[in-house]
């Protein structure tokens, strides 16, 4: 059973930018993992627009907050910091415990963090172990799941030149990835579909945000689908959709483009290490294995 299709995130994202939300003042969620870039930004503006928050961190990662920030918010007690191991079940329960929404994304750990083979085998199991804690926990009402743009353009579309649009209800080939070594488009293809198919069969309510990213990008600009997504859209997005009670499905997200030779040159010397004048731009393009999130 394929997950419901939505009608995606408009550019125009509506969270108050002003912050504070008394309706949020007693509402507690949990962010998993927490140790990211992104998951501590939006650790950050959850906890601005009111929100008690668990913090839940995976391979004993550390959050990336502002220090005074995080003494302010312990002082209120607003903030708890949680050890979860997504192999170990009591560790997620408890960190879900009293929670009326998950916002999940996958960090791989940090001793292994290119994506091969192996790593979408764990973010698989990781994401199915998640969603079954969630399944046992009364108090979760909805699941925001972080997924990726890579999980839904890599398909044998070539074959087929009338079909060149993606939208939410296309999936990436897994054995197309498997191929061609897209081990990014693997494992979030794999996880998300792993996740969609408990929430369903739990009842659990779920949604799912693919972000743009770069990654694969070269392959991805010549068919036209490239696309990026600056930190704070992103993270506004994730509350939008777990704020919104008629949100439903997976949503595409990202607000650039890159449909010029100039603007995917350009980008391409912004990810190169200052130190490395040896890659080509598009090369290194075609080879970068990170989500990159513009937060100016």
């Amino acid at each position: 059973m394929a997950p419901p299709a939505s009608s995606g995130i408009e550019e125009e994202i509506a969270v108050d930018r002003d912050g504070y939300d008394s309706s949020n003042a007693t509402k507690t969620v949990c962010v998993m993992d927490a140790s990211g870039h992104f998951a501590s930004a939006l650790v950050r503006r959850l906890l601005l627009r009111g929100y008690t928050v668990h913090a839940a961190l995976h391979n004993h990662g550390k959050l990336q907050c502002i220090e005074g920030e995080l003494i302010n918010y312990n002082e209120e007690k607003k903030l708890k910091v949680f050890q979860a191991d997504p192999f170990d079940y009591h560790s997620l329960v408890n960190a879900l415990k009293g929670c009326s929404g998950l916002f999940y994304s996958f960090e791989p750990p940090s001793d292994h963090s290119t994506y091969d083979e192996l790593t979408a085998e764990v973010e698989t199991m990781a994401a199915h172990n998640v969603l079954e804690a969630c399944a046992q926990t009364n108090t979760v009402d909805k699941v925001v799941f972080t997924s990726s743009l890579t999980a839904v353009v890599w398909s044998n579309h070539r074959d087929n030149p009338t079909s060149h649009d993606f939208d939410e209800r296309n999936w990436s080939d897994v054995n197309l990835c498997k191929k061609f070594k897209l081990w990014h488009g693997l494992s979030k293809t794999l996880a998300e579909k792993t996740a969609w198919a408990l929430a369903m069969d739990r009842g659990i309510s779920m949604v799912s945000i693919n972000g743009g990213l770069v990654m694969g990008a070269a392959e991805m600009y010549e068919d036209g689908v490239m696309a990026s997504v600056d930190l704070r859209f992103y993270v506004d997005a994730h509350i939008c959709v777990f704020e919104d009670v008629s949100s439903y499905g997976r949503y595409l997200c990202f607000n650039h483009v890159i449909n010029c030779n100039e603007d995917a040159m350009k980008l391409a010397r912004m990810l190169l290490p200052p130190s490395d004048t040896s890659t080509p731009p598009l090369r290194l393009l075609s080879y970068y294995y990170h989500i990159r999130y513009d937060d100016s």
